[in-house]
């Protein structure tokens, strides 16, 4: 199956567990693509000992996993320059949705 993720915050617990599913579901042989968009393309700098959000966003990307982040909402912080994440667009979004079977969002 293939599973588009789209956070929407940057809420330690919730981007926490966002990444958790996306890991799950690459564990279990599915496609994974994951959107940061509004304040959730600020998660890369998230330190917390119990929620470790980047840890997260590394194994991710470590079992293949697809990562995109909102240009627009990254430049509105002035991050574009400080994120791994490819700047994205909206319509790159809406292509994720068009190609997943399922669309879950945190």
């Amino acid at each position: 199956m293939k599973v588009a993720i789209i956070l929407e915050t940057k809420e330690h617990e919730k981007a926490w567990n966002a990444f958790r599913f996306g890991v799950a579901a690459l564990k279990k042989n599915h496609e994974v693509k994951f959107f940061l968009m509004g304040e959730a393309v600020e998660v890369e700098s998230i330190k917390d000992e119990q929620y470790d959000v980047p840890a997260e966003m590394q194994k991710l990307t470590d079992l293949g996993g697809k990562l995109l982040a909102c240009g627009t909402c990254l430049k509105s912080r002035h991050l574009e320059d400080q994120t791994a994440c490819p700047i994205s667009t909206m319509f790159d979004c809406v292509e994720m949705v068009e190609w997943a079977d399922k669309t879950v969002t945190f």
